[in-house]
């Protein structure tokens, strides 16, 4: 699976760009602020449905512009894909498939899949709980269209139990009504429970040997699924906080409470590691990533790598860019110093000023 071709029509800071790419390495370089990113997230926004900086669609449709198009030209197989997203100001955004309009957004997952490689994602180990379920939801949407299905109405519910736990602050009759939401709740949220674990003993198949490795045999890495509750005690968990979430107006239990803790010989690196083992460990868990797509989907992700190499040491630099040329790799940059001087192959060059994209060089 390759991107052969990017179209963006009033998207974030182009009026208009087409973007041809080579099956390779692509680099785009430039300064800060010049547009970079906006082309790596309007690919993401093509597999996901979703920006990666989790935007709203009006702020990224241009100033003084009702919509915006991001059209991208996916072949596998020698066949071609068109994907198009229709942003809207006023309205949800459309999806088409080779010009045939889709319905639901899980008709999308699976045609494109990415992995979104950025500076933020070597912190997932010691940032906040919600960080490290939105990667796991992130994965999980794309490889497996039953989850997304649970996590949407699982969502819904929780805002409505949660809307409904703030009217019974007005009319507390209501509070005969939890149960019909508790019943939902459980019935989805076991469901993601149940898969969250299961991606965990999917990724510890993999992360370990790729941390090994980039640890010189050091350490051994292992995933931990912690969840907020066991699927055998949701219900009881649920009935016996009411009180609780009644008294706080939200839901207090949960898997929109689960989190992932990470061990390096036995020692929870989230609050024992260094920095260096947290972004080791962070860097082996997007390797892990495209790994699991390779396994599951018999097929190859495209990597977007957005400025990540500046934030690496030269072996962490070395042992990524080793998986570049391995797949397409779409990556951003200020300059191009690190590319020569680890004599990476490069493909096609762009370079990014304010909005214009010129390709400088194809090797």
């Amino acid at each position: 699976m390759i991107i052969k071709s990017l179209e963006l029509n009033n998207f974030r800071n182009y009026q208009s760009l087409a973007v041809d790419f080579s099956k390779g390495t692509n680099i785009f370089y430039g300064d800060n602020a010049q547009g970079k990113t906006n082309i790596l997230e309007a690919i993401f926004i093509s597999s996901t449905t979703k920006s990666h900086k989790a935007s709203k669609d009006k702020d990224i449709i241009q100033f003084y512009e009702e919509e915006a198009h991001i059209r991208t030209y996916i072949e596998k197989d020698d066949d071609i894909t068109k994907v198009d997203m229709h942003l809207r100001c006023a309205k949800s955004k459309g999806i088409a498939i080779n010009n045939q309009r889709i319905k639901k957004a899980a008709e999308l997952m699976g045609i494109l899949n990415v992995v979104f490689f950025s500076p933020e994602d070597l912190a997932i180990i010691k940032s906040g709980p919600s960080e490290r379920r939105r990667f796991a939801d992130m994965e999980l949407c794309q490889l497996d269209h039953i989850y997304l299905y649970n996590l949407n109405h699982y969502n819904k519910i929780i805002n409505q139990r949660n809307k409904l736990l703030k009217d019974i602050q007005v009319n507390y009759l209501l509070k005969e009504t939890i149960s019909v939401w508790d019943a939902q709740l459980v019935a989805y949220g076991s469901k993601i429970i149940e898969r969250r674990q299961k991606f965990a003993e999917q990724i510890n198949e993999i992360i370990g040997k790729i941390h090994k490795k980039l640890s010189g045999g050091k350490e051994e890495l292992k995933v931990f699924y912690e969840a907020d509750t066991l699927v055998e005690e949701y219900e009881n968990k649920l009935l016996a906080g009411q009180d609780k979430d009644i008294r706080l107006k939200q839901t207090t239990v949960g898997p929109h409470r689960d989190d992932f803790s990470f061990y390096i010989n036995g020692i929870d690196i989230r609050k024992f590691g260094s920095q260096g083992q947290q972004r080791t460990a962070a860097l082996s868990l997007k390797l892990s990533e495209i790994e699991l797509i390779k396994k599951i989907t018999k097929d190859t992700p495209v990597l977007l790598l957005d400025d990540v190499l500046s934030e690496l040491d030269s072996n962490r630099q070395n042992f990524l860019l080793n998986y570049i040329g391995k797949i397409q790799t779409i990556v951003t940059c200020t300059g191009l110093d690190e590319f020569v001087n680890n004599r990476i192959e490069i493909d096609r060059i762009f370079r990014v000023i304010d909005g214009s994209v010129t390709c400088l060089e194809e090797m």
